[in-house]
């Protein structure tokens, strides 16, 4: 408990000294300091800033009051007034979610007291100034803007670093070496660049880390094994890195892990790693590392984990008793493995075993449909999703507003879906697994595209119960969500992989890219074959693209509305009424004639000598009828097919 507490203990004190030190009146900006800052001002493409009054004085304009409407917005200019002379130096700059477009400013180092910067969420371009070497900043965000290039080697001079985040960018090329002395670093996010190569042998001196972000990039060659270096983590996220497996077994060290998040693993098997003494576990995901095996029991160690994603993975054996009995507080999801069949619990809603288990077909879905049999065939489906009932033209298109969940599986008569993950670093609701359109829409059938389903891993959609044969499948996408103006909205780069029947049709799908543009419609068309009453179409986030803007929290697969209709001959409905009318009738004639039969004695041995022939009569009438019969059930199986 101490722990957990003295951290926001002197988080507390800081502001207090903070708040002491900025009091209004107290002092004087130093003159090169306000000069520093209208520079500064022309080299972002800041115009807002008031240089006709004092900065430290806590004018709007310097320090904004925040606002519900604009949470991401924070206007700040945090100065020390505790200097002699009643001299005040600028200490903190906090300019976020303001789509300032210009560059980072040159003439920061003439602010000398300087130990706070936060750029996160602008529009800036062009690279990190050289000039910055000599700077002694303590806290460094460039996070979600338009930098681009190397990662300069010489952020390896600013030893003051504590923490360091050039997230969401399109910085390229390979981790210079000179990070590594960065001694003091505690947080290091390097997600969702261009970086390439292998990590650098100089980052295991930085022993302080805590919390270690490295997703979404196209590093090379194994998952680095440093963590004897890093035995303080808390946080490591490795998803989609590009590193080949497998998870090296000193991750057993991390004693301090709260959340762990591996995925997409490339290459090599791994086995589950020895996890029992990271017992302050809350987060876990391991998802398409080819893990196999069986799931060890050292994970009931993990007592405080709330969430624990193995999806996509090779496991094998039987799900441990104590994950099958835990309760609806947490989410598990253990879908696409190979498990026992033995094993499977009942389906609730936070436990998904979608495609969990061996020994059966790969496009069946009996884990959660046994007691869910068929009434009868169907030969289309449509789906409005994420969206209320609507009829376009003349097609249907059913409502699909289940909140859904971290980790659930949803049915209805004919159709259901699969939803599996959660949005990491935020806290997700129900409201986060459906998109709303931010803009007004103009494309043609606006009605499927003003909400949209998501899913921050994968979400399976299937159509049950179909006649068995080919079909046409439409897929319905439009990016409503993130946007393409000079804002840091439009950074944003949503990424995914889209599966018909289990197999991989489009890699790398970007929305955007293929509309072109945001509230743009684009439809994918694609022919798949059922064979055993069931159709899948999949989607998947392999950990690609952005995860942090417009919002934290906007990322993995987005779908419309889908669209599933048989490609063979129906029957028309007319006519197979007038085939069974006609067939009706022959049936009750035939039952007329048998009982005439019957009453003149042709049938039950009661039939004479002299009453022979008429019988004779009436059975050839009666063979005639059969014939008819016959032929009209041909006309109706040709209309069916």
């Amino acid at each position: 408990m101490a722990r957990l507490v003295l951290p926001y203990i002197s988080f507390i004190v800081f502001l207090l000294l903070m708040c002491m030190a900025t009091q209004p009146g107290t002092g004087t900006t130093h003159s090169d300091e306000v000069k520093a800052l209208g520079e500064i001002a022309k080299q972002l493409g800041k115009k807002d800033w008031n240089t006709n009054v004092d900065p430290c004085i806590n004018e709007s304009s310097w320090l904004t009051p925040k606002l519900d409407s604009r949470p991401l917005y924070n206007n700040s200019l945090i100065c020390n007034c505790s200097y002699p002379n009643s001299v005040c130096h600028v200490v903190k700059l906090i300019l976020k979610g303001q789509d300032l477009g210009g560059v980072l400013p040159r003439s920061l180092v003439k602010l000398p007291y300087l130990t706070y910067l936060d750029l996160n969420r602008n529009f800036l371009s062009g690279n990190i100034p050289h000039k910055w070497a000599s700077t002694k900043l303590k806290f460094l965000s460039l996070s979600v803007n338009n930098l681009s290039g190397p990662i300069p080697s010489f952020l390896g001079s600013i030893t003051t670093l504590k923490f360091l985040s050039i997230e969401t960018n399109l910085f390229s090329g390979m981790v210079p070496h000179e990070l590594g002395k960065l001694v003091n670093l505690e947080n290091l996010t390097l997600s969702a660049n261009n970086l390439s190569g292998e990590l650098p042998v100089t980052l295991t001196k930085l022993t302080k880390l805590k919390e270690l972000r490295i997703s979404s990039n196209n590093f090379t060659g194994r998952m680095p094994d440093f963590f004897q270096s890093w035995k303080q983590l808390e946080k490591l996220e490795i998803q989609a890195s590009g590193f080949e497996g497998p998870i090296p077994s000193s991750i057993s060290i991390l004693i301090n892990l709260t959340e762990l998040r591996i995925s997409d693993l490339v290459g090599g098997g791994s086995k589950f790693p020895n996890l029992g003494s990271s017992t302050r576990m809350i987060r876990l995901m391991l998802r398409s590392c080819n893990i196999s095996g069986p799931i060890p029991k050292s994970i009931l160690k993990l007592t405080q984990l709330q969430t624990l994603f193995l999806t996509s993975n090779l496991f094998t054996g039987p799900i441990p008793e104590g994950i099958k009995g835990i309760d609806n507080t947490h989410q598990i999801d253990l879908s696409y493995n190979n498990f026992s069949e033995r094993s499977a619990p009942s389906c609730r809603g936070n436990l998904n075993l979608f495609k969990s288990f061996s020994g059966r077909d790969n496009l069946t879905l009996s884990e959660c449909l046994k007691n869910s049999p068929c009434s009868r065939d169907f030969n289309k489906v449509h789906i409005n999703c994420g969206g209320k009932a609507s009829t376009v033209g003349n097609i249907k298109y059913e409502a699909d507003d289940d909140p859904a969940g971290g980790a659930s599986f949803f049915q209805r008569e004919n159709w259901g879906f699969s939803s599996s993950g959660r949005f990491w670093d935020i806290d997700t609701t129900g409201n986060d697994y459906v998109a709303n359109n931010v803009s007004i829409l103009k494309m043609n059938e606006a009605e499927l595209y003003i909400s949209a389903r998501l899913s921050p891993l994968s979400i399976t959609y299937y159509a049950r119960c179909l006649a068995n044969g080919p079909y046409k499948l439409k897929l319905h996408f439009a990016e409503i969500v993130v946007r393409d103006n000079r804002s840091f909205g439009s950074l944003g780069r949503r990424i995914f992989d889209i599966y018909v029947q289990e197999k991989l049709v489009l890699k790398d799908f970007d929305i955007e890219n293929a509309a072109p543009g945001v509230d743009k419609a684009v439809v994918r068309e694609y022919k798949a074959n059922v064979t055993n009453k069931v159709l899948m179409i999949r989607f998947f986030w392999a950990g690609k693209g952005t995860t942090a803007t417009p919002k934290r929290g906007t990322y993995g697969p987005l779908i419309s509305a889908i669209s599933v209709e048989a490609d063979f001959s129906l029957p028309d409905d007319g006519k197979m009424k007038i085939v069974v009318g006609a067939v009706v009738v022959v049936l009750l004639l035939i039952f007329m004639i048998l009982g005439i039969l019957w009453w003149k004695g042709c049938l039950g041995g009661r039939q004479s000598r002299e009453n022979g022939n008429l019988c004779k009569s009436y059975v050839e009438t009666i063979q005639d009828d059969i014939h008819y019969l016959l032929l009209w059930q041909e006309v109706g199986t040709m209309y069916r097919k």
